[in-house]
């Protein structure tokens, strides 16, 4: 496992979520609960490009190495989301409603980096 590169890129997973989720606040319509849809949708957009990133690089037994960086990605989103809203009492859209903040996290992030190395692992030849 690469861990210096999953650290690198799931720094980058949280801050361009937390950006793009800042971003599309206000655009966000009045009825529909901003934390259940803007946030899974940049982080399954985020997680799955940067996923391919690091999957991308790994030869053998890609899909255990999937769990070992979503695993590394959802420890380094807790820790950020602890280090600049949690403990400083930053209110943001993020941090809410927390628990359904991590079930989605730790459920997207498990199934994008699983599903990408047993992507990986297949041989596909397109003609």
């Amino acid at each position: 496992m690469e861990l210096k590169l999953g650290i690198i890129y799931g720094v980058l997973i949280w801050i361009l979520t937390y950006i793009i989720s800042s971003i599309f606040q206000p655009v966000m319509i009045e009825n529909i609960v901003y934390i259940n849809i803007i946030v899974p949708i940049s982080i399954i957009i985020v997680a799955g490009f940067f996923g391919i990133l690091y999957i991308r690089n790994i030869n053998e037994n890609e899909v255990i190495e999937g769990i070992k960086v979503g695993i590394l990605f959802i420890i380094v989103d807790i820790i950020c989301d602890l280090l600049f809203f949690i403990i400083p009492n930053n209110q943001n859209a993020l941090v809410l409603n927390y628990p359904l903040h991590l079930t989605y996290m730790i459920i997207i992030m498990l199934i994008i980096t699983t599903l990408l190395g047993y992507l990986a692992q297949m041989n596909i030849e397109l003609k």
